[in-house]
């Protein structure tokens, strides 16, 4: 499908056109070009892409706020949509009566509507509000409304397009919670957001688009690892390159090349290369750089994810407060990162990255993802679960 915006010039000839008459547009803007895709019930789909890439226009589409310009979209079953914050609300109705009339247009029938208004209302959490017009909200509040409606019954296809995240970090979670519970009893998801770390908890497969054209189509691991490396420096020319290993795992490595990782090596206190720690044991993580020009700053970061891809921890030297300033040209570093692993049982990732400034994204020398991979063991600590160990006692007061 596709979907282009055009300029008539005057509102006759755009009339003129409905009728067939063959006449050319002024301007023609293609937010969504030839875009082809097949979402299978129960499936999860996340669509990243920076701002004006099209996945609010795609949305729109499947949900049938927007008509295609070209192809057409088959959909089977209903479909719950949280789009952004006031389509299909009007600011003089109340909360209810916005949601009655949204209930309806659902294809809801007088009965089941009397049904899942009470559902809404409580949902919402707005209280008195849900009967005062919807002009005096905040944007939370009219997101509660907006979420409790689109979901009050379980819909074969659920669109949710980054609204959650103008909600509080309750209604959030109360959020996910549902959505969860409905992926698994088999609602297939077409999820947009802007947190990475969401998308990779909540879909199976994450779409990238890039000034309306599907760049991207796979797993969340290799869609959003390289949508991370596209982000970074679009200013220069960073290359990206994504290689598939033996055991299937997709590694992603990118950046400008001025500065290249060398060897990266997990190791114990003694300096042994480990590939399964104990929860709790001291770690060096070591890495050696080549400077191929010289450069007025460095920084060396370090990010941990979970079998899941999920961040953990993460920090860099400009955190810690280690300059690396004015480094010449043809000069082999090396450097570590002590921690003691303090992280649940599990399998964990270490992604390396050289930059500038703060954060990769203003200047990407070299990222690699999957730069270490090891297993943790609760070997001496006493049963818990997570992620993360902490030192945690126990006394009873009375």
């Amino acid at each position: 499908v596709g979907k282009a915006y055009r300029d008539w010039g005057h509102e006759i000839r755009r009339v003129l056109s409905w009728f067939g008459l063959p006449l050319r547009s002024r301007q023609e803007y293609w937010a969504l070009q030839s875009i082809n895709l097949k979402i299978s019930p129960g499936e999860s789909v996340g669509i990243v892409g920076q701002n004006g890439a099209g996945k609010s226009t795609l949305l729109k589409m499947i949900a049938g706020v927007l008509d295609p310009t070209t192809g057409q979209i088959e959909k089977r079953g209903r479909i719950g949509a949280v789009l952004e914050l006031g389509l299909g609300f009007h600011p003089d109705l109340s909360g209810r009566e916005n949601s009655l009339h949204s209930l309806a247009l659902l294809g809801f029938s007088k009965l089941e509507i009397r049904a899942l208004i009470a559902e809404v209302e409580s949902f919402a959490e707005i209280g008195e509000a849900f009967d005062h017009p919807l002009r005096t909200y905040s944007s939370g509040m009219e997101m509660r409304v907006a979420f409790a409606v689109a979901t009050a019954h379980r819909p074969d296809l659920l669109i949710i397009d980054e609204a959650l995240s103008v909600g509080d970090a309750y209604f959030q979670h109360k959020s996910f919670e549902r959505i969860r519970k409905f992926k698994n009893a088999g609602t297939s998801l077409i999820f947009v957001s802007h947190g990475l770390q969401e998308v990779r908890l909540l879909c199976d497969r994450v779409l990238l688009l890039e000034e309306g054209n599907l760049l991207k189509d796979g797993s969340p691991g290799e869609v959003l690892d390289y949508y991370n490396a596209l982000i970074a420096d679009r200013s220069s020319k960073t290359a990206i390159l994504q290689q598939q290993d033996e055991q299937g795992l997709v590694r992603t490595r990118s950046g400008s090349g001025e500065v290249e990782l060398g060897e990266v090596l997990l190791l114990d206190e003694s300096g042994k290369q480990v590939e399964t720690v104990f929860v709790g044991q001291q770690l060096k993580l070591q890495l050696s750089v080549f400077t191929n020009e010289a450069i007025p700053e460095l920084v060396v970061g370090m990010l941990i994810r979970n079998s899941l891809g999920v961040e953990i921890f993460g920090t860099n030297s400009h955190y810690l407060d280690q300059q690396l300033i004015g480094l010449s040209a043809g000069k082999k570093i090396s450097m570590q990162f002590n921690f003691k692993a303090h992280l649940g049982p599990g399998n964990y990732s270490v992604s390396v990255a050289l930059h500038q400034s703060e954060s990769h994204v203003a200047k990407n020398f070299d990222w690699q993802d999957f730069a270490v991979i090891f297993e943790v063991f609760n070997k001496s600590h006493q049963i818990f679960t997570g992620t993360s160990w902490l030192p945690v006692t126990f006394e009873k007061l009375s």
